[in-house]
């Protein structure tokens, strides 16, 4: 991966570009992400059809990127989203098929090997008709753009504190890994709290997913290949409920 990253740009923050970020200043970051995520899981089950689903998903973008703005100054935020170019189409089409590989891949192995559950949200999204389905898809993109969010913000952190003990290869790895595991975990109520399936199954796909940010440092460019692999299962969910 470190043989495609640009050489044009560094990550932001972790050695004060375009600026630094305290520890004090990270926990607060920290703790609105998961403020965020609170915020996501307590009030979905309020907002459950038409324009209202956007509130959860919106909440879930907005705490994160309005504290950092509060902690960092109002352009930290704009540091995590670049201007695309040319060359993104290309990463994030290649990434795109690679994750829909490697979960194709990690399914057939967690199928084989325990009692899996399935993800609600195909459900829901064959469940869904007309407007609704589209309104599905909508709000489902600002989550995902709020799950780049929420992966991205403490991978930075990681990064800041690691990068002061470690050589700067290994704490991108470790902080990558770190956030990964974390982003299966938070996965568990999804999964009915199967432990085995979140981290055998998500924490593969989710080092796929941050791959292309690690490459371009673009939160753009990461959610789009989120967001282009999981409407694809929704898709695929849609027409096989068409066609039982």
């Amino acid at each position: 991966m470190f043989r495609f990253e640009r050489t044009d740009c560094d990550f932001p923050f972790y050695r004060g570009n375009p600026v630094a970020i305290s520890n004090a200043g990270w926990l607060i970051v920290l703790a609105s992400v998961a403020v965020a995520f609170g915020a996501l899981i307590t009030t979905q089950p309020l907002f459950t059809t038409g324009i209202g689903t956007f509130i959860p998903a919106l909440l879930f973008v907005m705490i994160p990127l309005i504290t950092l703005a509060l902690v960092a100054g109002t352009a930290a935020p704009r540091a995590l989203f670049r201007p695309l170019r040319g060359k993104d189409i290309a990463i994030i089409l290649g990434f795109f098929v690679l994750n829909m590989i490697v979960t194709g891949a990690v399914g057939i192995l967690v199928n084989n090997l325990f009692e899996t559950s399935a993800n609600p949200a195909g459900d829901r999204a064959a469940a869904a008709t007309g407007i609704e389905q589209v309104i599905f898809f909508g709000w489902t993109g600002v989550q995902l753009l709020g799950e780049e969010i929420f992966t991205i913000l403490p991978f930075l952190a990681f990064l800041a504190f690691l990068d002061r003990k470690l050589a700067r290869k290994s704490a991108v790895v470790l902080a990558a890994l770190g956030i990964s595991v974390i982003f299966a975990l938070v996965h568990l109520p999804t999964y009915q709290w199967n432990v085995s399936q979140a981290l055998i199954g998500l924490v593969p796909v989710r080092m796929i997913l941050l791959m292309p940010y690690l490459i371009t440092r673009n939160i753009w460019v990461s959610a789009a290949v989120h967001i282009l692999n999981d409407w694809t299962i929704f898709t695929l969910a849609i027409l096989g409920a068409a066609t039982a």
